[in-house]
């Protein structure tokens, strides 16, 4: 481990001399000063990790020194050097902050042995600070961008229920920020200082997702050789967030209610019944009012959490949070990639707003990442958030033969594109529901038809599609329990 050093003496020879020791046989860099004045100077504009001075000086002694320090880089460790050893100096030096007392004439060993002790001291106290300053970060609300009355109000009644013991499902398209909503509400409530137990319905394999969340006993099936904890035993006391809870099959669903309504369950192949004080939060991506009808989500279990609900809206409806949203990824990855990017393109910006983005806010952040790591000056550019698009025209309904063609057809051709690719697009979002396509297009569902009609666009290939992906899992599934 190398470090910055400071040497403080009045007699240059000395400064000599420690600059030898030191650099011969360690990789640290040093920089000396005779006046202690100047000294304080050089702290002004430049960090150290540790300064060594002499205690006895003109113009100002170590101890005043000390003083400076502890002003200027409080974090920087003192080790004062001194031919008058006397026990009250040590013990002042000390008493005001210094990490050693060393008396001359000492041995270069010596004044290695305290640097090292000084810097791995000083590393273990930044550790310290950092896991204290991580775990402050951790019970604090995270940080929701948005200014849009759509989620202010949202997260105005977040903190208004947080307290509260009621269960919560929060609704909302993938990407739109369910689970910093889920933590801002536990972040907010009375088990703050408890366990945020997050389990993934859709990450977990429909055969071990019972033992996953409560647990089982030796010998409860083969591989279970010993008893193991569920997530619902962590978040005892705490919040279990269920995401993606509209992926739980009707058999979990039923044990799941048995849960949440009289907070008792079974460990798999356990005979004896377990209690749990949980506050439940639950997130979906769809409408568990329209599963509950088409009878693929028990309705007991959509009214138990149900309680207070929240439905998160997607990015495009609050497009005005785009701009604050931008720059906070931008300060966010700039940092994490030790870059300075201070602005972004107008045009790139006005590109932003008016993007679709239906993976949301999760979208919105990827493009900015790869942005800010692309990025070759202080000001993101298109050609950095789509490089692969940076010799193209924004809109794909345009091509080269488009500007060859008479204004009249080329408009319709344009317009042609348009129409299909974008009724392609929320077609295949809503798995051929023509209603809800309709719906978030913003349009009359009767206009919509009679545009497939135009186009010759069927609903019935998208909802072939859906139905493949779905056989797909189930296939992936079996494969599995195989």
């Amino acid at each position: 481990m190398s470090g910055r050093i400071l040497v403080v003496d009045d007699e240059k020879d000395m400064l000599s001399l420690l600059r030898r020791i030191i650099t011969e046989k360690t990789l640290h860099k040093v920089a000396t000063e005779h006046d202690p004045l100047k000294a304080v100077e050089i702290m002004e504009k430049e960090a150290f990790d540790v300064v060594i001075t002499d205690l006895k000086m003109p113009g100002m002694d170590g101890i005043g020194l000390l003083g400076e320090v502890r002003r200027i880089q409080p974090r920087a460790v003192v080790i004062i050097m001194t031919a008058y050893a006397t026990i009250e100096t040590a013990v002042e030096a000390i008493r005001k902050g210094a990490f050693d007392y060393i008396s001359k004439p000492f041995r270069k060993e010596r004044i290695l042995l305290t640097l090292r002790r000084a810097l791995d001291w000083q590393a273990l106290t930044r550790e310290n600070v950092a896991l204290r300053e991580s775990l402050e970060q951790q019970k604090k609300p995270p940080s929701i961008v948005a200014s849009s009355p759509a989620m202010t109000s949202t997260l105005d009644s977040v903190k208004q229920v947080a307290k509260s013991m009621a269960t919560i499902l929060i609704q909302g398209e993938s990407g739109t920020g369910k689970e910093l909503v889920a933590k801002s509400i536990h972040a907010y409530s009375d088990r703050s200082d408890k366990p945020f137990v997050t389990i993934d319905c859709t990450a977990i394999p429909e055969q071990i997702i019972e033992s996953e969340l409560f647990g089982h006993v030796k010998g409860a099936f083969t591989g279970a050789w010993k008893d193991k904890r569920g997530l619902v035993d962590e978040a005892n006391q705490g919040t279990l967030f269920l995401d993606e809870i509209g992926e739980l099959s009707m058999v979990m669903q039923a044990k799941l209610l048995r849960l949440l309504q009289e907070g008792e369950y079974k460990a798999v192949g356990g005979l004896n019944t377990k209690h749990a004080d949980i506050r439940f939060v639950a997130a979906t991506n769809y409408d568990l009012e329209q599963r509950t009808a088409e009878k693929t989500f028990r309705e007991d279990l959509f009214y138990r959490l149900n309680v207070i609900g929240f439905r998160l809206p997607p990015l495009r409806e609050r497009r005005e949070d785009i701009p604050l949203l931008v720059r906070h990824f931008l300060g966010k990855y700039g940092k994490l990639n030790r870059k300075e990017i201070r602005d972004i393109d107008p045009e790139t910006m006005s590109m932003l707003m008016a993007r679709h983005w239906p993976g949301n806010v999760r979208q919105l952040e990827n493009v900015i990442e790869r942005g800010v790591i692309l990025c070759r000056s202080e000001q993101i550019m298109l050609e950095d958030l789509m490089p692969e698009r940076s010799h193209a025209s924004p809109l794909s309904c345009f091509n080269g033969a488009t500007y060859s063609l008479p204004f009249k057809k080329a408009k319709e051709a344009v317009i042609r594109a348009f129409h299909q690719e974008y009724i392609h697009a929320i077609l295949r979002q809503n798995k051929g529901n023509i209603s809800r396509a309709a719906e978030q297009a913003g349009l009359q569902r009767q206009y919509l038809h009679r545009l497939m009609k135009e186009e010759n666009i069927s609903a019935e290939n998208f909802k072939d599609d859906a139905a493949n992906h779905a056989s797909g899992v189930e296939v992936l599934q079996a494969g599995t329990q195989l």
